[in-house]
């Protein structure tokens, strides 16, 4: 299902729950901040902040109480929406409640979104490189299976805009502990400008976790949106530092 139109908000097609992906647009944020930035803790003016996320909760139809949020903290923690909140520390959420809206927080992360339209649930995942290497898709999916009777052969996955493998630079201890946790080894390759350093493919890592939880590549989709590159429409941490905006993934069951 499609949200209402919003300068601001990203969808993939054929993803069966209502969700998005936010950007910069549309909101009342400035300075670095500018527009729609929907973190507090990033430096921008609090009651900014709350507008722009009045203004997507207006536009997705969300009751404000019934939006699910959590301490992110790129492990590989899972929680119920209705245990979540802003002090829980965990890096992804799960539900069967359509009163509940699951949202995830990012800047360069990858965000995924989940949707079983059987049993039916679905799960948002903040998927940063360690919480990747720790196993946070897996464990969602696991949790989903084990709270919903989810089959993963039925689930649909959404990536969001998150750094592509051609601008994400990482060191060799990143690429090693990816290796450790059994990713294939494709997903980095030497940095074309500096020597000793790697460019390492976060959405094609998270994308083949996904696999490996057993739901099928047709069932995936991924906007292919890159944080880094696109400024205008997109917050970066790695482009722009410490005094930058946050987005928000969001999805709920029809």
């Amino acid at each position: 299902m499609a949200p209402p139109a919003h300068p601001g908000l990203l969808r993939v097609p054929d993803f069966g729950a209502v969700h998005a992906f936010t950007t910069r647009s549309g909101g009342v944020s400035g300075g670095p901040y500018r527009t729609l930035n929907l973190g507090l803790s990033t430096g921008d003016a609090p009651e900014a902040v709350h507008e722009n996320r009045r203004r997507v909760r207006e536009a997705l139809g969300l009751d404000p109480a019934r939006v699910a949020q959590v301490h992110q903290v790129h492990g590989a923690t899972v929680v119920s929406a209705r245990d979540a909140t802003p002090e829980v520390e965990a890096d992804a959420i799960v539900t069967d409640d359509p009163a509940w809206t699951l949202s995830v927080s990012y800047a360069d992360c990858v965000p995924v979104l989940l949707y079983d339209p059987v049993a039916p649930a679905v799960g948002a995942v903040h998927a940063g490189w360690r919480g990747a290497v720790h196993g946070v898709v897996g464990a969602t999916v696991r949790s989903m299976t084990r709270r919903f009777g989810t089959d993963p052969a039925l689930l649909w996955a959404a990536i969001g805009p998150a750094v592509s493998g051609a601008r994400y630079q990482v060191g060799p201890e990143v690429v090693d502990a990816f290796a450790a946790a059994g990713f294939d080894a494709a997903h980095a390759r030497p940095d074309p400008e500096v020597t000793g350093r790697y460019r390492y493919d976060m959405p094609g890592a998270v994308a083949e976790a996904l696999a490996a939880s057993g739901i099928p590549t047709a069932r995936l989709r991924n906007g292919g949106w890159c944080t880094v590159s696109d400024a205008s429409r997109f917050y970066s941490h790695r482009r722009d530092g410490r005094r930058t905006g946050r987005h928000w993934a969001l999805v709920r069951l029809p």
